[in-house]
């Protein structure tokens, strides 16, 4: 929690800077918004590290495929990646980048799933045939 107080914080702090920057200059405003989310990205590892671990811990106790986990891992990087990187756009006044680059994420992350949706389809045939 004290990182994420201390992050907020310094997230005022950028917002008050951008605004005095964006007066002077675009670009120099830009790069800080870009700094400060690069920033918070690594925040944002910090917490998420101990959800992978549980993660980890609820597959070995279900005896889950680990190719399993690391499909939905990759879905959660890719979509928090892709909404860091469409804000970013949007604040460069380039919305249209953004949206385009939500829809490669999307038809990323449905040809990513495809194994994990085969094994469901697996699933749902075996649990048929047992009835």
């Amino acid at each position: 929690m004290d990182i994420y107080l201390k992050s907020a914080a310094g997230v005022l702090i950028a917002v008050i800077m951008y605004l005095i920057l964006a007066k002077q200059g675009q670009s120099i405003a830009a790069l800080l918004a870009v700094s400060v989310c690069c920033l918070l990205s690594v925040a944002v590892i910090q917490y998420i590290e101990p959800v992978i671990s549980f993660m980890q811990r609820l597959q070995q106790i279900s005896k889950l495929d680990p190719g399993m986990l690391r499909i939905i891992l990759r879905v959660i990087g890719i979509s928090l990646l892709t909404e860091i990187t469409m804000l970013i756009c949007s604040d460069a006044g380039n919305a249209a980048m953004g949206k385009t680059l939500q829809i490669l994420a999307c038809a990323t992350i449905l040809w990513i799933s495809i194994p994990l949706l085969t094994e469901f389809i697996r699933l749902i045939e075996e649990i048929l045939l047992v009835i």
